[in-house]
């Protein structure tokens, strides 16, 4: 006699798909992930067939290597701009034209290719919950480009904005997911989030996932980007 069901189904794993030129590496790496628990719907060796296979399987994630023949990563990131996909760079080059060129395209992340498998696993499941995951030293380094870009963008802001009050209204924001989005801002982590606001890491999740889809937004850098535009990686006055 079959007992009935008592909990919750499982939550499906986390689907990736994988694009790298190199045969042994992407052997190695898809074997990682798979062993992790995480499901690999599809390879590739070049971009074309990575743009091709992102649209036929959609994956959660797509850990793309940058120099691919037939399409440059960061050409692949904007092709794949209608799709949700996030994408996770992961790169034998930390040159900061390569990171800017792959972050501004639309990747999530990006990671030089020296990260332990167990980091790598751990990026790739960072991404799929929507977090900017990169090595160490490059973060930073995207953030100064991002205030730069800011500061450009609200100086034309100012010169041509209709009420000459320079930055807009963040719309439709409650107080909180405000709140959250400045500490995005600052590079802070989901996890030092929780802590810093005494809430749970899910619920610092479901305040982002809630101010991406108001914004209409697909990743954390793109949230990074709009609040630095609009001051918000700043303390509030007073």
């Amino acid at each position: 006699m079959t007992s009935p069901s008592t909990g919750a189904e499982p939550p499906a794993p986390t689907t990736v798909l994988v694009a790298d030129d190199h045969p042994l590496w992407l052997a190695a790496l898809e074997r990682d992930l798979v062993a992790a628990g995480l499901r690999v719907v599809a390879t590739a060796a070049d971009g074309p067939a990575t743009v091709r296979r992102a649209h036929a399987t959609r994956p959660d994630v797509l850990v793309l290597d940058l120099n691919l023949p037939g399409l440059r990563g960061d050409e692949v990131c904007r092709a794949l701009g209608d799709l949700e996909t996030r994408i996770l760079i992961l790169s034998a080059s930390g040159e900061p034209a390569d990171v800017l060129a792959a972050i501004k395209a639309g990747a999530t992340g990006y990671l030089v290719k020296s990260a332990r498998p167990a980091e790598i696993i751990e990026a790739v499941r960072a991404t799929a919950r929507g977090e900017a995951v990169f090595t160490p030293g490059l973060a930073g380094m995207v953030l100064g480009e991002f205030t730069r870009i800011a500061d450009d963008e609200q100086a034309r802001a100012d010169r041509e904005g209709p009420d000459g009050s320079g930055r807009d209204r963040v719309p439709e924001l409650t107080e909180r997911e405000v709140e959250v989005l400045r500490l995005v801002a600052t590079g802070m982590s989901y996890k030092e989030i929780a802590t810093d606001l005494g809430i749970s890491h899910r619920t610092v999740q479901n305040h982002v996932q809630n101010t991406l889809g108001k914004l209409h937004m697909h990743n954390r850098v793109e949230l990074v980007r709009f609040a630095i535009a609009r001051g918000l990686d700043t303390p509030p006055p007073g």
